[in-house]
């Protein structure tokens, strides 16, 4: 029998069996899909399918929030980087829970006060109104796509490992059918019914991780410290991670110069990208007070932080009860950490049931993702751009639709392109964009009355021209073995995250195209409102200028 025989076998025994996985996932389908058709029933106008009627109560909509930043990263990317690298794995945890500290601390209630729909209501409201919401969607959609990138690549993987599917065409037909239900459940559920779907994802997800927690505890007497003696063991003997101290810093970002600005920067973009999400920023629109967003920020908090302490002992527990060696050799690779320590821990039962809970989390991502770009083209393009402002909401929601329609073939396209990337790292690069093109603006409308339309064009389009610029001639996309691009070698800048040069560009940009603009000093009388409105919500659902 042929070495390839032997892997395909080696891998089929790994994962169990394909039936029950598939079994299992359907079955979340199906009860999910109930969900969203019993929630479409009570969409009746655009803030029902863009916003759920802002009818969501502070703990349901923190616990959608979790839903949907805890993406296919969060459990597969993160698991996979801490079991192959270690400490340097979990600072990607330790940066996106940081992350909601900004979040909840400078945007969450003054954004919830002051937009209506999207983040361009908010960008928009005391500038000129076409130019800037131009920007702002052209941001939105972007941030999208890349993060929409993430979850697609992370779907191949998946199915790669449960299904034995070792060639590209089996992964991009099933990262095709991941987007075909995507669209499916947001032109039916619209945010309503894709808020459901985050709320029982999230609840499954962070039970999911917490059994296996506690599974995984129980089988080293609740020692943590055995836990890293074993881990520690497994990767020294591998031969591919002998060199690693995975209890230390520097498995993956130490060493040269470079590779520790490279964490630097990697850790500036993840603690400030949160805050300019757009499909996490739409989520505070809602619920119905201010006080309801607070409430909603501390809930996700909350159940984030919890989660990712369990990613710690999830990763460490893969290192040590799976091993480097086979995790490296399966087909989702790091990805497949967390799968590979479900059926080490419970079998063909558990693994069914975890591997339901990451196709459920890649589902809810990328519907949040959908309705959150489909709405800012729809209101910001077509209604305030394209027709000034003289269209009907039943006419935002009927292009909202299409455009979901779109978005997820282009979805479907770059994810089949991106299949095989570690997932943690293109949510990232997702984070670097969000905190380039997006934060600055944000901060810089809400605290400085002297911000102008220049400003927030410059730093709309500076910083998300330059990230994206740096990210195409990086080591992400070629020059290295792990490289998107792998052929071709192009690259000149040395960073794999260009967060630390585009980020503070972009806050300078905006600082820069205002001081050159002094004539333009905005509606004295707009600048007041907005104000009133930013600290009070008074007139919030009225946040469009007409």
């Amino acid at each position: 029998m042929n070495t390839v025989n032997l892997n395909t076998m080696y891998l089929a025994e790994a994962v169990g069996e394909p039936a029950v996985n598939i079994a299992i996932f359907a079955g979340f389908v199906a009860v999910t899909m109930f969900v969203v058709i019993r929630a479409s029933k009570n969409n009746n106008s655009a803030a029902d399918f863009f916003t759920g009627g802002r009818g969501f109560s502070g703990p349901q909509n923190g616990i959608a929030i979790a839903g949907d930043y805890l993406s296919a990263a969060s459990f597969l990317g993160i698991a996979g980087a801490i079991a192959v690298y270690g400490y340097d794995g979990f600072l990607y945890s330790i940066g996106f829970l940081v992350a909601w500290l900004v979040a909840l601390l400078l945007v969450a209630e003054l954004l919830r006060n002051t937009g209506k729909f999207t983040m361009a209501d908010v960008l928009s409201f005391r500038l000129k109104q076409r130019p800037v919401r131009l920007a702002a969607a052209i941001s939105t959609l972007t941030v999208t796509l890349f993060y929409m990138l993430a979850q697609m690549a992370g779907a191949g993987g998946l199915v790669a490992l449960l299904l034995d599917i070792e060639g590209k065409g089996g992964q991009a037909v099933v990262i095709a059918v991941v987007g075909a239900l995507m669209i499916v459940y947001v032109l039916v559920g619209g945010m309503k019914g894709t808020t459901w779907v985050q709320i029982i994802k999230a609840v499954l997800l962070i039970a999911g991780a917490g059994l296996m927690t506690i599974m995984v505890l129980w089988k080293f007497g609740a020692n943590f410290s055995s836990i890293l003696t074993d881990a520690q063991s497994a990767i020294s003997g591998n031969e591919a991670t002998a060199s690693r101290d995975v209890l230390a810093p520097g498995a993956k970002y130490g060493g040269t110069l470079t590779s520790q600005i490279n964490f630097l920067s990697l850790a500036i973009a993840l603690v400030l990208g949160t805050a300019g999400l757009p499909h996490v920023l739409m989520r505070f629109y809602t619920v119905p007070t201010a006080k309801e967003a607070r409430r909603s920020v501390v809930w996700a908090i909350g159940l984030i932080g919890a989660f990712y302490l369990f990613t710690l002992v999830l990763g460490y527990g893969a290192a040590a009860l799976v091993g480097p060696e086979k995790i490296l050799s399966a087909a989702g690779k790091e990805n497949s950490a967390a799968p590979l320590l479900a059926f080490e821990l419970g079998g063909v039962v558990l693994l069914g049931i975890i591997s339901a809970v990451a196709f459920a989390t890649i589902l809810a991502v990328v519907a949040g993702l959908a309705i959150t770009a489909s709405a800012s083209f729809a209101h910001d393009i077509y209604a305030s751009v394209i027709k000034r402002n003289k269209v009907s909401e039943d006419d935002q929601v009927r292009v909202s639709r299409y455009t979901i329609v779109v978005l997820g073939v282009l979805g479907i396209v770059l994810g089949i392109l991106a299949n095989g990337q570690n997932i943690a790292f293109l949510v990232a690069l997702a984070f670097a964009v969000a905190a380039s093109a997006n934060l600055p603006t944000i901060v810089y409308s809400l605290y400085w009355k002297r911000f102008n339309t220049r400003g927030a064009l410059w730093s709309i389009y500076g910083g998300l021209g330059s990230c994206i610029f740096l990210i195409i001639f990086s080591p992400a996309v070629s020059g290295k073995a792990t490289s998107m691009v792998t052929s071709v070698d192009f690259h000149w800048f040395p960073l794999e995250n260009p967060g630390i040069v585009s980020i503070p560009l972009a806050f300078l940009l905006g600082v820069v195209g205002t001081l050159t603009s002094p004539q333009d000093k905005g509606d004295p009388a707009r600048n007041a409102e907005m104000e009133v409105r930013s600290l009070t919500g008074v007139g919030a659902e009225q946040a469009v200028q007409h």
